[in-house]
């Protein structure tokens, strides 16, 4: 009896514009996820990296410290990497080069501006061994050998990129939510629809005995397919989008040019989420029609 399609379905919905519409869902779901996850992933990783770093400006680095006990000649710079290098709380200690802070002001100053013609503080990175390193205590050592030295931390960059991307991600399942919601309401009004289209030969069968669960399980299941077939024709819409979005953001999260993962948990959030999107869309499209015909029928003499 599950075979048949005494009720007409197949010829009433296979029409319908409902694929479409759940695939158009379906494709800002999937866009809507991948940015979130990426956002998340991203902010993650860029705050891992900012908790453990600290940059060391040092004023007039080529200037001459005083001498002491008649000793070699040290200047203010060098100074300040003898007091650091030794701690065993900072896992690098990195002077940037004039080549390297060229690179950092070209985007300011212009790739044809030479550093070393103009007065520019020393500046050492420091990759911190652990998050709760004080960095104050690090701060007044080389202070004390070459006053005027700053040591910089980077919470406040850190505040900022988890407000970023706390807003993106809370936009994202704002979206989420909306094609949620949208869907749902596609789904109803498809389900009233073949409701109406059909309205004397589900009283006739309904008159002849046939349970409610029964009528209401064959437009949920008719419904469900055609939810589902929409919901995987738009994540394959959306898997080249996706792609190329962890392909952009895959040199902001490891560093490194993209590479096809080799492990399970290196591949992207996205690549793992959006595959349960034509089930959702299947689920949603069953439980939705499944309601709504339940209560259609509850309504019949």
């Amino acid at each position: 009896m599950a075979s048949r399609d005494d009720l007409g379905l197949r010829r009433l919905l296979g029409q319908e514009m409902l694929p479409l519409l759940v695939a158009a869902m379906a494709f800002l779901a999937a866009l809507s996820i991948g940015g979130a996850l990426e956002a998340q992933a991203v902010s993650r990783h860029w705050q891992a990296g900012a908790a453990r770093s600290a940059t060391v400006l040092v004023p007039n680095p080529d200037q001459p410290l005083p001498r002491r006990d008649n000793g070699p000649e040290v200047t203010r710079i060098d100074g300040v990497l003898r007091v650091l290098r030794p701690n065993q709380d900072l896992a690098q200690v990195h002077q940037l080069s004039p080549d390297e802070l060229g690179r950092l002001l070209g985007p300011w100053l212009g790739n044809a501006t030479d550093p070393r013609s103009l007065r520019l503080p020393g500046v050492i990175a420091l990759r911190l061994e652990r998050d709760d390193v004080d960095l104050v205590v690090i701060g007044q050592q080389v202070a004390a050998i070459a006053p005027g030295t700053t040591t910089e931390g980077h919470n406040a960059w850190i505040g900022r990129l988890l407000t970023l991307a706390t807003s993106l991600e809370a936009c994202a399942f704002a979206v989420l939510g909306l094609v949620g919601l949208v869907a749902i309401a596609v789904v109803i009004a498809a389900t009233r629809a073949g409701l109406a289209a059909r309205r004397e030969a589900i009283e006739i069968v309904h008159g002849l005995g046939a349970p409610d669960t029964y009528i209401a399980g064959r437009f949920a299941g008719r419904i469900a397919s055609s939810a589902g077939f929409g919901g995987l024709l738009g994540t394959l819409c959306a898997a080249p989008v996706l792609a190329g979005l962890a392909v952009l953001s895959a040199p902001f999260l490891e560093g490194a040019p993209f590479a096809l993962p080799t492990r399970i948990e290196d591949v992207p959030p996205i690549l793992l989420a959006v595959p349960v999107l034509p089930l959702a869309c299947a689920l949603i499209g069953y439980l939705t029609a499944r309601l709504t015909v339940g209560r259609w029928l509850r309504s019949l003499p």
